[in-house]
């Protein structure tokens, strides 16, 4: 069979994911408090056949602007979200973000472990190592680690995840009613980690799944998260602006996996696109200004500012952003920003607007045709293995996506029919 294209869908349990004019859209529902909302959407991914869908998350409000203009904001956990939605179907994969900041490893491998174990191996988790200092708060701490560290220990947390995981050896769990005979302690392991920032000591719980761990997703951009994710991602999020960057990306990432010792086949780059269907071209268009006008100006700044860990409103918004010095905060966020406007030398201002309406991803525009189009362009010249797709509504982004240009691909031998197996691991593999 040949190479086929993999989506995972992008959600927020809140009024915006990357476009921040989306809950304004007359379209949108904002039902982010009801269930049913989230089990149907779960279905439509699902009808669908996308690989999966992933909850961002943010465990504090960014600043006082972006909660009361409606920016990017979490308002409900995504694992009992994710649990939820589980229900409602049977083989997509469920994919949560967790800091590894703040919860001790033992924390993360035991929620996780059992979500797996539930949906019979259908979990991601998106590791994050948070980069405000507001989210560290919440937890008793006044400022987050320097950024070096922040990897030290979440690589550290990774593996004493890793080492709990894969502490249940096959046939461990024997449950032999006649025998008396519950579990077969000759095939369990114990963990014994005591590292610089975090450990554990015992004999993990939770049995594992049929994928036996859930599959590890990643996003990092600076060269330390590069390395982090060449190492032990299998699915990799990275924010490009056109297919040149996608396709420097691609290659150098693809050569940091090999490099670390993997199989680069292992490991799925998946690029952001903001697809925007139309019956026409024109409509198309109409639809793209409409919901990028949207956008409140006044959300720009501050979001950008919170996305990159920098206090950009300290700036004159005329200065040129390739001027502006990034020591602290997000660096792989900000050389992302600085790569997507380097060509048009955008000033802060209207490099925020940019980011606070795609966060400077491709928004792909157009009819079916048109759309399934540009994304065999980026697939086929090697600048992805598939793709993150975001909405500018919902849930009609997703619906209209699902109906209109998965149809096409799938014709074009571009995408799946069916679901390979019943595990995350194997769909993504295929």
């Amino acid at each position: 069979m040949s190479r086929q294209m993999k989506f995972v869908a992008f959600l927020m349990a809140g009024p915006t994911c990357h476009h921040h004019g989306m809950w304004r859209h007359p379209q949108t529902e904002n039902r982010f408090l009801d269930p049913a909302f989230w089990e149907t959407l779960a279905r439509t991914l699902e009808a669908g056949r996308f690989d999966g869908f992933f909850f961002a998350d943010a465990l504090s409000f960014y600043n006082e602007t972006i909660m009361a203009r409606g920016g990017q904001m979490s308002l409900l956990d995504p694992v009992p979200l994710v649990a939820m939605m589980a229900r409602a179907t049977s083989r997509i994969g469920l994919g949560v973000t967790i800091s590894t900041s703040f919860q001790q490893p033992y924390a993360i491998a035991r929620v996780l472990s059992s979500l797996d174990a539930l949906t019979a191996g259908r979990i991601a988790w998106n590791i994050v190592t948070s980069a405000i200092d507001q989210e560290a708060q919440f937890f008793g701490e006044e400022t987050l680690l320097p950024r070096s560290e922040r990897y030290d220990r979440a690589e550290e947390v990774l593996k004493v995840c890793l080492d709990l995981w894969t502490g249940w050896a096959d046939g461990a769990l024997v449950c032999d009613k006649k025998s008396g005979h519950f579990i077969d302690e000759a095939k369990m392991r114990r963990t014994e980690i005591a590292g610089q920032h975090v450990g554990a000591r015992g004999v993990f719980t939770v049995p594992p799944s049929p994928q036996r761990h859930p599959v590890i997703m990643q996003a990092g951009s600076s060269p330390r998260g590069r390395d982090f994710a060449a190492s032990y991602a299998e699915l990799v999020f990275t924010l490009q602006h056109s297919l040149p960057d996608m396709q420097k990306f691609y290659v150098e990432m693809k050569g940091r996996v090999d490099k670390a010792g993997r199989n680069p086949d292992d490991c799925a780059i998946l690029v952001s696109v903001d697809p925007i269907v139309g019956e026409t071209q024109s409509i198309a268009r109409e639809k793209q200004a409409y919901i990028n006008d949207l956008v409140d100006p006044r959300l720009a700044i501050p979001f950008m500012s919170a996305h990159t860990g920098l206090d950009l409103s300290q700036y004159p918004i005329d200065k040129p952003i390739s001027d502006i010095p990034a020591e602290a905060g997000s660096r792989g966020s900000f050389d992302v920003i600085l790569q997507a406007t380097k060509a048009s030398n955008l000033t802060l201002g209207e490099a925020a607007k940019h980011f606070a309406i795609s966060e400077l991803c491709p928004q792909v525009v157009g009819t079916p045709e048109n759309v399934a189009d540009e994304l065999q362009g980026f697939f086929e010249n090697e600048g992805c293995d598939g793709f993150i797709v975001t909405p500018t509504e919902m849930p009609g982004s997703f619906e209209a996506f699902t109906r209109s240009v998965v149809p096409i691909l799938q014709k074009r031998g571009l995408f799946r029919k069916e679901y390979p197996g019943s595990t995350l691991r194997e769909t993504i593999r295929a």
